[in-house]
């Protein structure tokens, strides 16, 4: 029997209380009335759920275009805790951490599962290096690349983290290998109530995959742009189409190539700013892009975007030296911005950081 949104689950702890759903409310307006702002909007978050409406309205990061509110229906939530906790196999009494800021969706639906699935949850401030007892197991945590770099040394006491919301670099990937936990990429957007698919990344605990597989009862397929349509009906009434260009392996896992938006037709040659990004890191400490720029020969030539740079003509020289990107992939023109246009979430804003650099 699946549960109801308006139930809290009686192994359901915050903070190491027992709370049932009056309980939970009375807890919602102390700590709006006098918590810090960041429990404030965990506080904001649970009255919005305990009321008797069905559905939340919830803000998108901005990402991909302006943020924008839209309206999701709180069972869909509760099939998604519940399918999070069926892939990870996590039962009540379980222990999570929570370090997510409460008024996007990632943040909310960490608390969504300890509600459904009966776990002891501990709310921290979701700070860039989240402060929380290094000496207590906990059996789940989601955080996003940023928390997880100040914090991989301090989270060998919890056995399952999952990490989304930006890149993962390679810097971090091969701070993860030598980690004991199991830590899994995501992939989602608040569309979908979080995750609809994660894959492993390679640590001490398991072998890392390319392609990120499906959690229960969701589906994939292409459309003809080899982009990605979702189909989770327990999440949203009709599929839905992303720009996300994948290789679909099968109708339940795929591997991510970049963003259809993003794609730059030069000479003829189709290139994917998200994997030269990835092919940069080695030699670039500076946050930067890759972006298609008019050219008359070409269509569209290849430039990179750095911030603030330090040495631009060092750099040159490091890309040319590096033998994994290919002929079309060597950026033709560096420039140079003092500061990327960021989303409310601190994403870069690609096409406000091209239009800025273009004019």
């Amino acid at each position: 029997m699946t549960p109801e949104y308006n139930k809290v689950h009686n192994r359901f702890k915050f903070n190491g209380i027992h709370f049932n759903h009056e309980d939970l409310s009375e807890v919602a307006y102390s700590i709006i009335k006098e918590g810090d702002p960041y429990e404030k909007e965990l506080g904001n978050f649970l009255i919005d759920w305990l009321n008797k409406d069905d559905f939340l309205m919830v803000k998108t990061s901005g990402s991909t275009g302006q943020p924008k509110k839209i309206k999701l229906k709180k069972q869909a939530m509760v099939n998604s805790a519940i399918a999070t906790g069926d892939f990870f196999g996590l039962q009540p009494g379980d222990k999570a951490l929570h370090c997510l800021p409460s008024h996007y969706i990632a943040g909310k639906m960490m608390f969504v599962r300890a509600l459904v699935l009966g776990l002891e949850i501990d709310f921290v401030e979701p700070i860039s290096q989240p402060i929380f007892n290094t000496k207590k197991h906990y059996d789940f945590c989601a955080m996003v690349p940023l928390q997880l770099k100040h914090s991989i040394d301090y989270v060998t006491n919890i056995k399952t983290i999952i990490v989304g919301g930006s890149m993962v670099t390679k810097p971090l990937l091969k701070r993860i290998k030598e980690a004991p936990s199991r830590f899994y990429e995501t992939y989602g957007m608040t569309e979908t109530v979080t995750h609809v698919a994660v894959r492993p990344l390679q640590s001490k605990s398991r072998k890392g995959q390319q392609y990120f597989k499906a959690l229960p009862n969701i589906t994939f397929s292409q459309d003809d742009r080899d982009c990605l349509i979702i189909d989770a009906p327990n999440l949203v009434k009709e599929p839905l189409v992303t720009n996300d260009i994948v290789d679909l392996q099968s109708s339940t896992s795929f591997k991510l190539l970049g963003r259809y938006d993003n794609v730059i037709n030069s000479g003829g040659v189709k290139l994917f700013p998200e994997q030269i990004e990835e092919k940069l890191q080695p030699v670039i400490e500076e946050r930067y892009i890759v972006a298609g720029e008019d050219d008359t020969d070409l269509g569209e030539k290849l430039v990179l975007i750095l911030e603030n740079p330090s040495n631009i003509e060092n750099i040159t020289e490091k890309i040319k030296k590096l033998n994994t990107l290919d002929k079309f992939e060597i950026p033709k023109k560096i420039y140079a911005l003092k500061k990327f246009p960021e989303t409310t979430a601190g994403k870069i804003q690609r096409t406000k950081t091209l239009e800025k650099v273009l004019g």
